[in-house]
């Protein structure tokens, strides 16, 4: 079967992606059996939530997506050179910006921290000074990631993936050196070898950060040359495109901060739960986020700059075909594979994080809980990109800031019936809402009419199929096998008998 250019593109990041997730993997359960569901941890992942924010409002999402339509443009209209001129004004302005917030945050994360609508309000004063000495510390990456994500936008933009989609697993080696070398009291040990260890505790999970955080950017310099990249000393806000860059970053940052706004109530609302919670809403995004990498991020990636290709070219139809192909994938592939996972992952859950029967049995509910929003959260990184490839940056930022509403509304009930797992459930609900309405407006303001057709009563069929037979398979091995294979093998069977009822949209997937 022969493979579309978009098509292979999307394999490849896939692919990384997979890898890049299989090393996530390895790292959370090496910190799981070090740190276990404990305060100390609790911090160190609410911790995160500060700079975490600051990198996607600057480079990891504002500036990269509202950044690659407009240099796609430069680049189709104007050629190389004066692409990197632009890219090197935008950087210049992305890392000034990033040191004066990471200042900021600095002086400020007391408050930040502590107050009643702050990030951890719940904590004990202990658990917040850790988390306040942690959140500084993280800063010094996300000031090199401010650079290094912007690096990843232009070679994406010069329809380069491989360094890009390599940058990540760079990114958790230093983590799990962090984890393995830095944190221990006692080394590791592997056969005849005994690892170095530093004891210093979850602070050594924040340098594994910043290791990762040098390594994701250097991966990708070579890419740089292989582009002639020439780096000007110039922010130039004058220039017609860096100011075309700025008018769409104002709409997607907004739309941005109130993503992130929503990781910070989820916190905020679990700190006021029992310890264990915030890290079982980490962990159980973490194990969402690797289906919702592998088909929605693997394919909206690969598919941003060629919509913006079509909208710069005004292809109404080749903008619409693309689109309708890749949803009618996304919901095929994710609705099945939410069902396996949501009723297979308990075994391998208490196989690898060892958090004990109740620990195990909330992360399970939490993990089920946010499975359910799998393919709203995979729509949405369709949906969302095709208004910026239109270099609509609004609609977006109206979507978002309604579903920060929404959240707030609907968590503050679901948290207080079902802890956890209502949090999650209430994640699953919002983005899921907003996906639907994205692909609504698309249809109404820019006239791209999707019609997923017989898709998605196949998908649905697929989806009781891939429950009934994982559910029941695991019923049946659960004692009969080994923990391995008893955990798998349930979830390969619930899928394979999914595959009949979505074998069209498979053969469609390589001819994205």
């Amino acid at each position: 079967m022969k493979l579309s250019r978009l098509t292979k593109i999307s394999l490849l990041l896939a692919f990384f992606f997979l890898l890049d997730k299989v090393l996530a993997f390895i790292r959370q359960i090496l910190i799981a059996r070090q740190f276990g569901l404990s305060r100390e941890l609790d911090a160190f992942n609410v911790a995160n939530n500060v700079p975490d924010l600051l990198f996607a409002l600057i480079s990891g999402g504002a500036l990269a997506i509202a950044f690659i339509p407009v240099l796609s443009e430069v680049l189709t209209k104007s050629g190389q050179r004066s692409a990197w001129e632009l890219f090197s004004r935008i950087a210049n302005l992305a890392f000034v910006v990033t040191i004066l917030l990471a200042v900021l945050v600095a002086i400020f994360a007391s408050p930040m921290v502590k107050a009643e609508i702050g990030i951890a309000p719940g904590f004990t004063t202990e658990q917040q000074h850790l988390v306040i000495r942690l959140m500084r510390l993280n800063l010094i990456a996300t000031i090199i990631f401010s650079i290094s994500g912007l690096v990843m936008a232009g070679l994406q933009a010069n329809q380069h993936f491989l360094l890009p989609a390599m940058a990540p697993l760079f990114y958790n080696i230093g983590q799990i050196f962090g984890v393995t070398i830095l944190s221990p009291k006692a080394g590791y040990t592997i056969g005849s070898i005994t690892l170095p260890a530093f004891g210093l505790g979850v602070q050594g999970l924040v340098y594994g950060v910043i290791i990762g955080a040098v390594l994701h950017l250097a991966i990708q310099i070579p890419g740089l040359a292989k582009f002639h990249f020439r780096w000007i000393p110039s922010i130039s806000l004058h220039n017609e495109d860096v100011r075309k860059v700025l008018s769409l970053m104002g709409p997607r940052l907004l739309t941005m901060l109130c993503i992130q706004l929503i990781f910070l109530i989820r916190d905020n609302l679990a700190s006021r739960l029992a310890a264990g919670a915030v890290t079982s809403l980490t962990y159980g995004w973490m194990i969402q986020q690797v289906p919702e990498t592998l088909i929605g991020t693997a394919i909206g990636t690969a598919l941003l700059p060629t919509l913006s290709e079509h909208f710069t070219r005004e292809d109404r139809q080749a903008f619409t075909e693309t689109v309708q192909k890749a949803v009618k994938v996304l919901m095929a592939l994710s609705l099945p594979i939410a069902a396996v996972l949501a009723f297979g992952l308990q075994p391998l859950l208490k196989l690898a994080f060892d958090f004990g029967e109740e620990g195990t049995a909330l992360l399970n509910w939490v993990t089920a809980a946010f499975m359910v929003g799998l393919f709203g959260h995979s729509l949405k990184e369709i949906s969302a990109r095709s208004f910026y490839a239109r270099q609509n940056a609004w609609i977006p930022l109206i979507t978002a800031g309604s579903n920060v509403i929404l959240y707030i509304l609907l968590g503050s009930i679901l948290y207080r019936v079902l802890g956890a797992p209502g949090i999650a459930l209430t994640d699953s609900v919002i983005f899921t809402l907003e996906a639907a309405a994205l692909l609504v407006l698309l249809s109404k303001i820019g006239g791209i009419r999707i019609h997923p057709g017989s898709t998605m009563v196949r998908s649905f069929l697929a989806l009781l199929t891939a429950s009934i037979v994982t559910w029941g398979c695991l019923q049946l091995f659960t004692g009969r096998l080994p923990i391995l294979v008893s955990a798998t093998l349930p979830m390969i069977l619930g899928f394979t008998a999914a595959l009949p009822w979505i074998w069209r949209e498979m053969k469609l997937l390589a001819r994205l």
